[in-house]
């Protein structure tokens, strides 16, 4: 028997589904669980190849270069949703349950019929609807392409691609559709449902589907959400032929940017960081108590960086990971849960996010390089407490990590060689970023071409230290005693694995790149090192077979190429089904609607709306992929969250809002009964879905509290915070939230007491938010009748925002009240500061109105507008440091620390009197 053989035998040992099952799952849930023989499995590769390269082409410099080539933002979202369309059906045969069948041939139906009543009885909308459902009813071969499959997949395609084959005579007639417009968007509309229901499930389809019935009914909806009838023609217009709906800004960010980070992320997994990354996690981690754990939860943050599935980061993962966590003494649905932890939270891990970075990029209207600053520390924050959890969980069950193979180093001579390490690598960095730009400076011309030779240098260099050593495996038989590797040499093994990442980051943080160039410079570069790699490490060790070994680096590559493309599938159908979910908001005005829903249902209560959009996240994320889950509630919801923030005197960043659905996105794959995550998990471990489910949301409370916590505090998002208020936020955040988890795993040095644990939350609490205690002993702001208002203009410092409560009408004409806030500029005087700023007053007996607001001025930026009424203001007034208040946490913290350490030491003494000399 083989190695590998061995490893996967011992695998299918330790799990409860075999590898080629385990395999299976990541492949029906991810790239399509279809692999026709044959010409047909040929076809799909070659398709799937083509599209990353065409992917490739268009992100690069080439075409300009070339002159040729040069596609519009439409029409490579055509091509690019082609692709999707096409390869959706030939990968993922149609589900055969009664629910589903019904489903794929009900929703068909129920759209023909209203797109029939939308056309006044068009015939042949009823002769399309029924080739679809035929199709649908026909079912849908495992093991092979079925003809009715290649039609509605050549079909589906097709209409994608009409927006390119037809742009100039659509740029002709727009918002004037003609028939054969009509008979597309028809087609597509229906295909592309039926696409993702094979790819992505049922959710997203009933979703898209109820909004575009709405388009349809709205005149028979309740009055509140009630609108005016559109017609076919209008519908198909917005939704397929403009870039309002189905080729809007989802499918865009889809095109431009998601797709070359999944493509990286694979191509850095073939070339073998994957498993790089989970054995350097072993080495460093596997010794500590609980060892195991805390490995799966460093390599799957690691991992995160490469992959934006938590599927497949929880199998790829933890078939190694799960199996080592049992031996040690977790059980298997805590085993499971901790990978589901971890895995889910890859997705909130900077620079990838899975594909919500980019679309906040779009959605917020911010720079990149500002979205990932914002989704750092909470998510820094919320990896260091899932290992503090793991360490809670072994210090109750008294777990001991795998044994090494060799003698530690003293902690001090540990802490200095951490210490060096930094420094060095410190400044290397400072050394880099200024060597990069003398470089630039006196060689304007050639310095691209003279920093890829230093790039290779090193990448040569690395490679060779690297073929020094042997990247260990790690296996998980039963019965096998397992031991560590050195971290020293696990780390040498694949050190050049590090530098596509350093690639990447680079040239989005630092040379501030777009995010599209930034991923395919770094794509290119692991393209480069696939078919390098294996030359140069034979070369290296003297094995020879230098043909061989580039032959199997064009394997892995166009393994690579053609995984990233299926991996790809789902993504790019579920942004675009997102946009007819965006798109029939839009056209209906549904979100004002449904702010005035969620106002009533809330009671105008801004912590209810939070607690709403955080249930309605969780529920619509139990079916749905969390970049659809993302694109759908921010829509409906975050735009509701702002407004009604700020009528409730919550002013609340955009940023921030996105982030809190974000996070519950997630939250969705982990929670029970549908958490697709934890389903994986159990597979892998043999425990029970629900359970591990429900272990896996617990551990993840730190997660769900942290939205809550960083909308009333944007510090934790780094919100108009420097570098050394930053770190200190970092640390106290971190203290914070690690006091959290003993709260809720009910452990903190001994086990808590009730009291402890309430008392727990609240020194957490206070560290999150010392400025809600604060605020009862001194609030911030002192209210001034309206008529002060040049006075308290006057008092208030230079920058400092001035509150107003404002009394005004909306877009619609309908009343409502708001807080807004006024940063007030230099002046003489009150008066001359409010004129500054742009705003102008009238006084009507008591009432103060503002008479007008200049352009573009900070009353305009604050949202004032002539006619409303200003009905309070309130002041800035003097206020001691917040931070004040963390000294009797401080203090109550040490009484719990000193009570719980009595307790330890006396359980500990009762231990070591009770153990037999």
């Amino acid at each position: 028997m083989s190695d590998t053989d061995g490893k996967r035998a011992g695998r299918e040992g330790n799990t409860g589904l075999s590898q080629s099952e385990l395999d299976d799952l990541v492949a029906s849930t991810d790239a399509g669980g279809r692999n026709p023989r044959g010409a047909v499995g040929i076809l799909i590769m070659l398709v799937a190849l083509s599209w990353s390269l065409y992917q490739l082409w268009i992100a690069s410099p080439l075409p300009f270069m070339l002159g040729f080539g040069v596609f519009n933002d439409t029409e490579a979202r055509a091509f690019h949703l082609g692709f999707a369309i096409f390869l959706g059906f030939m990968t993922f045969p149609s589900a055969r349950t009664p629910f589903q069948m019904v489903l794929g041939i009900g929703v068909p139906l129920l759209l023909t019929w209203l797109f029939w009543l939308g056309s006044d009885g068009l015939w042949w909308v009823p002769l399309v609807g029924a080739l679809v459902v035929a199709g649908v009813a026909l079912g849908s071969p495992r093991d092979h392409v079925a003809p009715w499959e290649w039609v509605m997949a050549i079909a589906g395609a097709g209409s994608a691609l009409y927006i390119y084959f037809a742009y100039e005579g659509i740029a002709g007639r727009v918002g004037a559709p003609i028939t054969q417009d009509l008979v597309v968007g028809v087609v597509g509309l229906l295909l592309l449902l039926e696409a993702t229901r094979r790819s992505l499930g049922p959710a997203l389809m009933i979703v898209a589907t109820v909004f575009l019935s709405y388009t349809f009914l709205g005149p028979y909806m309740p009055q509140l959400i009630a609108h005016s009838s559109k017609s076919l023609g209008v519908v198909i217009n917005h939704q397929w032929i403009t870039t309002e709906g189905v080729f809007g800004i989802a499918l865009g960010v889809s095109t431009s940017f998601v797709f070359l980070f999944v493509l990286f992320g694979s191509l850095l997994d073939k070339a073998g960081a994957g498993n790089y990354f989970i054995q350097v996690a072993f080495s460093l981690m596997g010794h500590m108590k609980g060892g195991p754990a805390k490995a799966a939860v460093v390599s799957s943050a690691m991992t995160g960086l490469i992959s934006g599935s938590s599927i497949a980061n929880v199998v790829t993962t933890g078939t190694f990971t799960i199996p080592l966590m049992k031996k040690v003494g977790f059980s298997s649905e805590k085993a499971g849960a901790v990978e589901v932890a971890s895995s889910v939270n890859g997705q909130i891990m900077p620079p990838v996010m899975g594909a919500a970075a980019f679309l906040m990029v779009e959605y917020v209207g911010i720079p990149y390089f500002d979205v990932v600053k914002h989704a750092f520390l909470p998510a820094v924050i919320s990896y260091i407490a899932l290992v503090y959890i793991v360490h809670l969980e072994a210090m109750k069950q008294g777990m001991e990590g795998l044994p090494r193979a060799y003698t530690p180093k003293p902690i001090v001579q540990r802490l200095i060689g951490i210490a060096f390490i930094i420094a060095a690598i410190c400044a290397l960095s400072f050394g880099v970023y200024y060597g990069l730009g003398w470089i630039r400076t006196l060689f304007p011309d050639v310095a691209g071409w003279i920093l890829f030779a230093l790039l290779v240098a090193v990448y040569v260099g690395l490679v060779y230290i690297s073929s020094k050593e042997t990247i260990p495996e790690l296996t998980n038989e039963e019965g096998k005693d397992e031991t560590l590797p050195l971290p020293g040499p696990t780390v040498r093994s694949g050190l050049h694995f590090i530098l596509p990442v350093v690639v990447l980051v680079w040239a989005l943080m630092v040379d501030r790149l777009s995010p599209g160039l930034s991923a395919f410079y770094a794509a290119a570069f692991m393209i480069f090192i696939l078919l390098t790699q294996r030359p140069l490490l034979s070369m290296f060790r003297g094995q020879g077979e230098y043909a061989r070994s580039f032959r199997n680096g064009c394997v892995d590559l166009l393994d690579g190429l053609v995984t990233g493309a299926r991996n790809m599938i789902g993504i790019g159908i579920a942004t675009a089904t997102a946009g007819i979910i965006v798109g029939s908001v839009s056209q209906t005005g549904v979100g004002s609607a449904l702010a005035d829903v969620v106002e009533v249902l809330s009671g105008g209560n801004i912590l209810a709306i939070l607690f709403l959009t955080a249930i309605l996240s969780l529920i619509l994320g139990m079916g749905l992929p969390t970049t659809a889950n993302y694109i759908v509630v921010s829509a409906l919801l975050a735009p509701v969250i702002v407004t009604l923030g700020q009528q409730n005197g919550l002013i609340v960043p955009l940023i921030a809002v996105h982030l809190f659905v974000f996070y519950f996105g997630i939250m969705a794959d982990v929670t029970p009964p549908v958490g697709l995550a934890s389903f994986a998990a159990a597979a892998v471990s043999g425990g029970d879905p629900i359970k591990t489910g429900a272990v896996a949301f617990f551990y993840s409370l730190r997660t769900a509290a942290l939205p809550f916590l960083f909308i009333f505090n944007t510090q934790l998002l780094l919100i108009d915070v420097g570098w050394i208020q930053g770190i200190f936020v970092f640390i106290v955040a971190t203290v914070a939230m690690l006091l959290f988890a003993a709260a809720t795993q009910g452990f903190f040095l001994t086990r808590n007491r009730f009291y402890e644990t309430i008392a727990l939350l609240l020194i957490a609490f206070t560290f999150f938010r010392p400025a809600f205690w604060m605020d009862m002993v001194y609030p911030p702001f002192e209210p001034v009748p309206p008529t002060q208002i040049e006075e308290a203009a006057g008092n208030t410092p230079v920058g400092e925002p001035l509150r107003l409560r404002v009394s005004g009408v909306n877009e619609i004409g309908e009343p409502l009240e708001f807080t807004a806030l006024l940063e007030v500029p230099e002046g003489e005087d009150g008066a001359t500061r409010l004129e500054n700023a742009g705003l102008f007053f009238r006084q009507e007996g008591d009432s103060l109105i503002i008479d007008d607001v200049m352009f573009d001025s900070a009353a305009q930026d604050a949202g004032l507008d002539w006619d409303q009424e200003v009905l309070r203001v309130l002041q800035p007034q003097w206020q001691p440091s917040k931070y004040l208040m963390f000294i009797p946490a401080a203090l109550l913290l040490a009484l719990i620390v000193w009570l719980q350490r009595g307790r330890a030491e006396k359980a500990t003494s009762r231990r070591t009197d009770a153990t037999p000399a």
